[in-house]
């Protein structure tokens, strides 16, 4: 059986995949945050979520945002039988022109830790607009998430250099995302109304573009 990991985004956790149908064919395993050291890069935590849940070629795995970010790092050291990227970049030649700003001026890092998943639902609306349970699911999502992780995270982020696109990538993004806007995306299946929470408000749709790419 194939597995397929999920990879979710910073301060979510694996209930950010409540609404994502995966075929019973496949062994579905949700990947949980590992505390970082404050060396790591995202290029040695991808190794530790290599080592920790025995990824091995022939897998897929499943990322959104940061998690995508992270899925294509473990795609460059594995050779998995699918990448699929929601609301993510491949590249730095796709991050947004703030990005730039935040690298030279690192503000995050004048905040105590324990503040900053406050501050994340200070920013919620950028995110796109929740109601009802997923507007909850995220807000506690933030909540429970690890300051330190966040923190290191923000850092991870803004320093990734990627240039490398590895084989077999699927990106799925949507037209309306104010995270990483979508006129910096390049080869990605785009989703009209979809926000950088598409996997929350817009999960039929995302559900379709899934499963044929699964069945590759």
């Amino acid at each position: 059986m194939i597995k397929v990991f999920l990879i979710s985004g910073l301060g979510a956790d694996t209930r950010l995949y409540n609404n994502i149908e995966i075929p019973d064919e496949f062994e579905v395993t949700p990947i949980d945050w590992i505390e970082p050291h404050q060396t790591d890069t995202l290029i040695t935590y991808a190794q530790k979520i290599i080592y920790q849940y025995d990824i091995r070629p022939n897998s897929i795995v499943i990322g959104t945002s940061l998690g995508g970010m992270i899925a294509v790092e473990i795609a460059k050291k594995v050779a998995l039988r699918t990448t699929i990227l929601i609301s993510s970049i491949k590249t730095i030649q796709e991050r947004p022109a703030y990005f730039s700003f935040f690298r030279a001026f690192p503000v995050y890092k004048l905040f105590p830790g324990k503040s900053l998943p406050a501050i994340a639902i200070l920013i919620k609306p950028v995110f796109g607009k929740m109601v009802g349970n997923d507007a909850w699911l995220f807000q506690d999502m933030l909540k429970k998430s690890s300051p330190v992780f966040v923190k290191w995270a923000m850092g991870a982020i803004l320093n990734w250099d990627n240039m490398i696109t590895p084989a077999n990538v699927y990106h799925i993004h949507g037209d309306v995302d104010h995270v990483f806007p979508v006129k910096y995306i390049k080869d990605a299946a785009i989703l009209e109304g979809g926000s950088h929470i598409m996997i929350f408000d817009k999960a039929k749709q995302v559900n379709k573009w899934i499963k044929p790419i699964l069945k590759k």
